[in-house]
């Protein structure tokens, strides 16, 4: 894998062992060109895998960007893809529920890739919402698969934007 685009273009990602599905190129690309320039952003990658979506906001000007990763297996090949990174970063090993229930801070942007045959993915939008993790004007991005339905509005956040990438779909909702 490769980052596509800002300071790090076209630096090659590892991708851990293990059962991992990273986000196409294509599907980044339209993405990070949705949500535009991201200097002095927080961003938040749930979970993180090899790290590649972060790894792109990053690139792009978002500082923090915090990566979390249930599997601890996963977490040396992340750290090492991130070595190159001279923007603010945090790595956690934790279950996102756990971690999401821990937080004290808010995050410009939240991205959501979990496994596409995890159970509860609706409770865990409604954590981040009940959490208050975004703050006013703040987005949460969801990529699931294709035939899997959310609400448009979920408490403050409102479905903006619907994309489809093949068998899964990407959602843009933002905080009101």
């Amino acid at each position: 894998m490769r980052i596509t685009g800002g300071t790090y273009s076209g630096r090659i990602v590892t991708c851990p062992k293990g059962i991992i599905r990273p986000a196409m190129d294509r599907m980044r690309e339209s993405m990070f060109s949705i949500l535009g320039d991201l200097t002095e952003t927080s961003f938040l990658d749930l979970f993180a895998g090899s790290g590649i979506v972060g790894l792109e906001a990053a690139s792009r000007g978002a500082s923090p960007v915090v990566f979390v990763e249930k599997d601890r297996k996963k977490i040396p090949v992340l750290k090492k893809n991130l070595s190159f990174v001279e923007e603010e970063t945090l790595v956690y090993s934790q279950d996102v529920f756990l971690f999401i229930k821990r937080l004290k801070m808010q995050f410009d942007t939240v991205y959501l890739d979990p496994p596409f045959a995890m159970k509860g993915k609706e409770r865990l939008l409604k954590s981040i919402e009940d959490q208050h993790v975004l703050p006013s004007g703040g987005r949460l991005l969801l990529h699931h698969p294709k035939g899997e339905i959310y609400p448009e509005v979920l408490g403050s956040l409102s479905l903006e934007r619907e994309k489809q990438y093949g068998g899964s779909i990407l959602l843009f909702y933002r905080k009101g």
